[in-house]
């Protein structure tokens, strides 16, 4: 694990507008930054950054939180990683707490692996541009391939030298162990029983050009290597081996160059080879990655659920084992994703099709020819099934068998209508069938397909005005003055409850000076009061604490330390009054009021309102049970006229109307 003392340096040294910077093209915004929103498609800014607060919001997606956030949602990485991404950035040494001797071995053990792997990039890269056999052999493959220099070189695509181990000789000359080499895969190890101190050594990607196999967050986990001879003994394509590092079941090719797209697109392609993938890119559509040759997984459908809910998987028009195919479509659609096909004219693969058109034609004809799953399913079974009505049966309950798949139950509502469009077959033969299939909570579906009907109906009624939740906004508002003030030391009046010469309750004004977070602790300890939403009252124990004890309160340092549901909700509280700052108001001479104008009357504002609002409530409990009660309800009654009494005080305070 990451020391704390790193993550709270980390947290101190790096600057949000910088690191955003990075990735966003940010203009000055009063005290603070707009842009363009990296997480949808527009044109006006709705993106903000404030380098007071340390936070940033994204008005378009809801998105918001401190420079770890961003990192997480934008490049997808884990805590940790976003953790050491901002260390390297600023020169920080990562320190890590003690560790068992298994944890720390097994910690070293991958991280050299990582190592080895990243050299092998680097060595077969270096082969394919300086070596004369790399450039006459691997870089002239390339370029037949129809690569740029500047494709070749953001794939960090290589050689591997037609020598038994002019690799391995060049990595353990470096200082590389062969056992990592060995378990990396780049290096296969053959015992010599005559020389078992010497044992044999030899390059696994001998004579291949080198596809190198990202991680989400860009580190090399393998390689792909194909062969450029025709030797009929070996395999045209071969990958590394499984290792502690990497899982073909769990990486998709291409994903550490695409994510952003994926996102950005709300859209994945889903090619079969690297070179599909890499074609694809170079002309222009980026949200696109491939299963590496390997049968889809689940675990690779869920690295893709992680940017989006949707993919477009992508056929070539000749394949082969295109019904063998269609099992993978199955198991999307068990992970609840939308599913689109589309297959390229018979003798095209994405590989060529991307190479032979423009741009704008491949999007034309993606957007044109990606059917939905049904749709595809169905015109590619009935074809096969012609006129037999045994084959006939047998692809509606294919269909239906993938309809089942699906865990969303109006999805299956609606695909099973339009399975006995497609098909001609009535509704209920369809439900039935899939209710002898075995998903549960469908038993009964036939009997909904009329009688049930109605409840899609359009009923044209006004909307009713959205409910305010009182509480929620006045609770919310207390963790703002908190985070925003809370060390602050303002003058307050206080208002203590006393009995005039005549008898009556007055609120007399007393004046105290007091830190705004030591004002609202007392006042909702006084009357009692604890927030109600668990968001807010963790939020608000902990700044609480933290001021207390903190001197050098800062809101980076303080969201360090909370769970990025968390930061997320903070981020929200704080930048809603940024949000208007987009606007451009003092172009059109509007001037709005800084909030810190008027603290103290804020806070006392906010407290006296929830008490009057939690009084009112008090009274309508009250008044309900007199309502219910036949018994004597004079003490009752008399408790109701002091409430009324009170928020009648209260409410003058506040210069309100009570009717």
């Amino acid at each position: 694990m990451i020391s704390k003392s790193t993550i709270d340096q980390v947290y101190e040294t790096a600057r949000l507008e910088e690191v955003i910077g990075d990735f966003v093209q940010l203009k000055k915004s009063g005290s603070n930054f707009k842009g363009l929103s990296p997480f949808s498609d527009e044109r006006t800014p709705s993106f903000m950054v404030s380098p007071v607060k340390q936070i940033w919001k994204d008005f378009s997606s809801g998105k918001g939180g401190n420079v770890v956030a961003f990192l997480m949602e934008h490049e997808h990485f884990t805590y940790p990683e976003a953790i050491k991404y901002l260390a390297k950035k600023y020169n920080i040494e990562v320190e890590e707490t003690e560790r068992t001797d298994e944890q720390k071995q097994e910690a070293d053990e991958r991280e050299s692996m990582y190592l080895v792997s990243e050299f092998a990039q680097g060595y077969f890269s270096q082969m394919l541009w300086e070596s004369e056999l790399g450039k006459a052999i691997g870089l002239t493959y390339f370029k037949e391939r129809g690569f740029t220099d500047e494709t070749i070189k953001k794939f960090s695509l290589g050689y591997c030298l037609d020598q038994w181990d002019g690799f391995t000789t060049a990595a353990l000359d470096k200082g590389y162990k062969l056992n990592y080499l060995e378990k990396t895969g780049l290096t296969i190890v053959r015992k010599d029983d005559k020389n078992p101190n010497n044992p044999k050594k030899f390059d696994r990607f001998k004579a291949r050009v080198m596809f190198p196999i990202h991680s989400m967050s860009g580190r090399v986990l393998g390689f792909g290597g194909r062969i450029l001879t025709n030797n009929k003994k070996a395999a045209k394509y071969l990958n590394s081996p499984e290792s502690s590092i990497y899982h073909k079941s769990k990486v998709l090719y291409g994903i550490y160059f695409a994510k952003q797209a994926i996102a950005k697109e709300d859209n994945c392609y889903l090619v079969e080879g690297y070179t599909d993938v890499i074609q694809m890119y170079q002309r222009g559509i980026h949200n696109v990655v491939s299963s590496s040759g390997t049968a889809l997984t689940p675990e690779q459908i869920r690295l893709i659920n992680r940017l989006t809910k949707n993919i477009t998987v992508l056929f070539d028009g000749d394949a082969a084992g295109l019904r063998a195919s269609l099992r993978g479509i199955d198991l999307i659609l068990e992970q609840g994703m939308n599913v689109k096909v589309c297959t390229f004219p018979e003798g095209e693969d994405p590989d060529s099709f991307a190479k032979n058109n423009e741009l704008d034609a491949i999007v034309q004809y993606l957007q044109q020819n990606s059917k939905d799953f049904i749709q595809f399913k169905a015109s590619l079974l009935v074809e096969e099934a012609a006129n037999d009505p045994i084959k006939r049966a047998d692809t509606v309950r294919d269909i239906v068998h993938s309809i089942s798949k699906i865990p969303d139950r109006i999805k299956k509502e609606i695909y099973i209508q339009e399975c006995a469009q497609i098909m001609n077959i009535s509704e209920a033969v369809l439900f039935n069938t899939l209710a002898q299939i075995g998903k549960k909570d469908l038993a009964d579906a036939s009997k909904r397909v009329k009688p049930e009907q109605k409840a899609f109906d359009v009923v044209k009624n006004e909307p009713l005005p959205e409910k305010v939740d009182v509480q929620y906004e006045l609770e919310r508002k207390i963790i703002e003055l908190l985070l925003l003030y809370g060390n602050e030391l303002e003058q307050f009046e206080d208002l203590v409850l006393k009995e005039n010469k005549d008898g009556d309750l007055i609120l007399e004004p007393e004046s105290l000076e007091s830190k705004v977070y030591e004002k609202i602790y007392l006042d909702l300890q006084d009357d009692e009061i604890e927030l109600t939403n668990p968001h807010f009252k963790t939020i608000y124990y902990k700044l609480i604490e933290d001021l207390n004890h903190k001197e050098d309160f800062t809101i980076n340092t303080f969201i360090a330390d909370l769970d990025q549901e968390m930061v997320a909700e903070i981020s929200s509280i704080l930048m809603e009054e940024e949000k208007y700052m987009l606007h451009n108001w003092e172009s059109k001479d509007i001037y709005p009021k800084e909030k810190k104008i008027g603290v103290s009357q804020l806070v006392s504002e906010t407290i006296l309102t929830l008490r009057c609002y939690l009084i009112k409530r008090r009274m309508e409990t009250l008044q309900h049970s007199t309502e219910e009660s036949t018994g004597d309800n004079s003490e009752t009654l008399e408790e109701i006229m002091n409430y009324l009494q009170l928020n009648q005080l209260l409410n003058k305070k506040l210069n309100r109307v009570l009717s």
